[in-house]
C-alpha cells in the first residue's frame, strides 16, 4: 500500500495540485509549470493534472522533486529536467516517463528500459521549427545583426558604416550540413531559396536528397575545409560529443559561421570561444551550449560575434501546442492501453504491463 497524500511544499516554494492519492490509483506528477501549456491544450493539460502538478517556481527543486517520486506511476517532463539513475531509483512505482521534446539524452534510457519503464517523446514535431530557427541564427551571425543593433542602442549608429560593421551575405555563401535527418534535410530544403550550394556530411549517403536539393556528400574534413556556413543536426552520442573541437575549427574557413541548433557537447565549447575571440571565425550562433544554461559569467557572453538563445529553436507558439498535446497524450495513451504515438523504447512496450 503506498503513502497516500503528498500535501504542500514548505516555505512558500510552491504546491501540489490534487495530491491526494490511495490504494493502487493511479498517480501521475507533471513538472512542467502550467502556464507552458497554451490555451489550446488546457483541456488535456487540466485532465490530467487532476491528479498532480506542480504550481510553484519553474524548475522543481531537486530535492523536492526526488522526494515525490516515491507514489509516481507517470511523469510528464521537459527536457530541462534530468532523469537519471537517483532519479529512477527515487521512484520505484514509476512505469510511463513522457518528455515534451525530441530528444532523450536527459533520460537514462538504458536503465529505464532495464525496468521495463516505457519512454515516450515528441519525435519530429519541431523539424520546421528548428530549420527556422537555424536560419535566423545564421543570417543574425552572417549580417552581424546583434553587434549592429548594440552600437544603434548606445548611439553609435554611425560606427557600423564607418568600421563597418556589415558580415557576409548568405547567397552564394556555402553551406555545410552536419548530419542529414529530417532537420538538416528541411535546412537544406531552405538553402535552395538563398542560391546557397549545400555539402553535407553523415554516417551515411542520402541519394535520393541529393537528387532533389542538389546536395553534395562530403567528408567532415572537406566540409570544413569549404563551407562559409557549418550547421551542426547531428545526434549526441559517445561518438559525435566533442565533434567539433580545436582541430576541426582550425580547419574551418577564415570568417566562416558556426551554427549549432543541435546539441551543445557536439562543440568543445572553451576550442570555440578561442576561435571567436582571435577572430578566426565571423561568429556563432548556438541554441544550445555546453554546459546549459551558461553560467552568468561565462565567456561567450562577452563575445559581440556570439549570438546565443536558450534552447528555444523548437519553440515556436504553434509546435510548443503540438508538442505539450502530443506529450499529454502519449501519457494518456500508455495507462489507457493504448500504445503512444512516439516511444523512444518501443521494445518495452506491452499493454497488459501498463494496465
Amino acid at each position: 500500500m503506498r503513502s497516500a497524500g503528498m500535501g504542500a511544499f514548505a516555505g512558500g516554494m510552491g504546491s501540489l495540485k490534487g495530491g491526494t492519492v490511495s490504494g493502487d490509483a493511479q498517480q501521475w506528477l507533471c513538472t512542467v509549470p502550467a502556464d507552458y501549456f497554451p490555451d489550446v491544450v488546457r483541456e488535456q493539460f487540466d485532465a490530467i493534472t487532476g491528479r498532480l502538478a506542480w504550481t510553484g517556481p519553474s524548475p522543481i527543486p531537486r530535492g523536492d522533486l526526488l522526494r515525490l517520486l516515491d507514489n509516481v506511476d507517470g511523469v510528464l517532463v521537459s527536457p530541462l529536467d534530468r532523469l537519471d539513475a537517483e532519479f529512477l531509483a527515487s521512484a520505484p512505482h514509476l512505469r510511463v516517463i513522457s518528455t515534451i521534446g525530441t530528444g532523450v539524452d536527459h533520460i537514462d534510457l538504458e536503465a529505464a528500459t532495464a525496468r521495463s519503464i516505457l519512454v515516450c517523446h515528441t519525435l519530429g514535431l519541431n523539424v520546421e521549427t528548428v530549420a527556422d530557427h537555424t536560419f535566423a541564427l545564421m543570417l543574425a551571425v552572417a549580417r552581424r545583426l546583434a553587434e549592429q543593433g548594440r552600437l544603434q542602442r548606445d548611439g553609435q549608429s554611425l560606427e557600423v558604416h564607418r568600421r563597418p560593421v556589415f558580415g557576409r551575405s548568405l547567397a552564394g555563401s556555402t553551406l555545410g550540413l552536419i548530419g542529414l535527418g529530417a532537420i538538416g534535410a528541411a535546412v537544406a530544403r531552405r538553402a535552395r531559396g538563398f542560391a546557397m550550394p549545400v555539402l553535407y556530411a553523415s554516417r551515411s549517403r542520402k541519394p535520393d536528397l541529393e537528387a532533389e536539393l542538389g546536395l553534395e556528400w562530403a567528408t567532415l574534413d572537406d566540409l570544413l575545409r569549404q563551407s562559409d556556413i557549418v550547421s551542426l543536426h547531428a545526434a549526441l552520442t559517445p561518438e559525435t560529443r566533442g565533434l567539433i573541437g580545436e582541430r576541426e575549427l582550425a580547419m574551418m574557413q577564415p570568417g566562416a559561421v558556426l551554427v549549432n541548433t543541435a546539441r551543445g557537447p557536439l562543440v568543445d565549447t572553451d576550442a570555440l570561444v578561442t576561435a571567436l575571440r582571435s577572430g578566426h571565425l565571423l561568429g556563432a550562433g548556438l541554441d544550445v551550449t555546453n554546459p546549459e544554461p551558461l553560467p552568468i559569467e561565462h565567456p561567450l557572453f562577452t563575445l559581440p560575434n556570439a549570438v546565443l538563445t536558450p534552447h528555444t529553436g523548437y519553440a515556436s507558439d504553434q509546435t510548443r501546442a503540438a508538442m505539450t498535446g502530443t506529450a499529454i497524450a502519449n501519457l494518456a495513451d500508455a495507462f489507457a492501453g493504448r500504445r503512444p504515438r512516439f516511444l523512444a523504447n518501443p521494445a518495452v512496450w506491452m499493454s497488459d504491463a501498463l494496465a
